[in-house]
């Protein structure tokens, strides 16, 4: 079975996010697998080891995405394939990752996508289905459980706070929720075999692609931080005082009676 992983650099969820030059400032940040993607790399792990085949991991962006392809390759990946377009494009969006991914796809005997439900920085949720709709195969969002049989698959999804199931047929992509798997931590032999795995770097010319192709559909206007927040206000006095002062508050200051 070829397992084909889509995976994203993000941000370190502990990380603090400044903005410099109506930019995220990158120096010295920590960068981490997307976490929504660890599920899609442990789960592809499983599948592979019940079913036999090959995991190869896909992420498209700069050279530093090789150190989290390298990650995931410790954890029990076989391949890794870098699509560089650091110094090709100048603005991106989900349509250009989509794209890009798709084109690679398209030339590889495909069984099973599985990317992240989202990515933790844009939290669109969109590369995943692109992909499928560019490669015109079935896909399932923000799976919980999936369960292969020969040429067909049972998914379990969640459907905001229940579950739906799902039946269909493979090729397939799907998108990891929490909950689908626990992603191991890397071993130390792990590590040690992923120096030696294979990782292929590619760009836009090895998939016959032109910047235009792949142009951006959305343009980011504005980048900022959100406000900070005010401290809140402890009531004092007994609780008649308490409901008098409460009311005045919310009609002189939050303006909501």
């Amino acid at each position: 079975m070829n397992i084909f992983v889509l995976l994203k650099r993000t941000f370190d969820t502990e990380e603090k996010i400044t903005i410099a030059g109506g930019k995220i400032n990158e120096d010295g940040a920590e960068f981490i697998i997307n976490p929504y993607d660890e599920y899609a790399v442990e789960e592809a792990i499983q599948v592979r080891d019940a079913h036999g085949g090959e995991v190869t991991v896909i992420s498209v962006g700069g050279e530093e995405s090789e150190k989290q392809l390298r990650t995931a390759l410790a954890m029990g990946a076989d391949k890794a394939v870098l699509i560089n377009i650091e110094e090709e494009i100048e603005a991106s969006d989900q349509n250009t990752t989509a794209k890009i991914i798709a084109q690679y796809l398209k030339d590889q005997e495909v069984d099973l996508i599985i990317a992240g439900n989202v990515a933790i920085d844009g939290g669109s949720g969109q590369v995943g289905p692109r992909v499928a709709e560019l490669l015109e195969i079935p896909y399932v969002t923000t799976i919980t459980k999936l369960d292969i049989q020969g040429t067909n698959a049972t998914v379990v999804r969640d459907v905001e706070g229940d579950s739906e199931v799902i039946e269909t047929s493979l090729p397939l992509l799907v998108t990891a929720q929490q909950g689908l798997n626990e992603p191991r931590y890397p071993s130390l032999p792990g590590i040690m075999k992923a120096k030696k795995k294979p990782l292929e770097e590619l760009e836009l010319e090895d998939l016959d692609l032109e910047e235009d192709d792949v142009e951006a559909k959305t343009k980011t206007i504005e980048i900022y931080l959100p406000p900070k927040k005010e401290a809140g206000k402890v009531l004092a006095g007994d609780l008649n005082d308490q409901v008098k002062e409460l009311v005045s508050l919310l009609h002189t200051e939050a303006k909501v009676v």
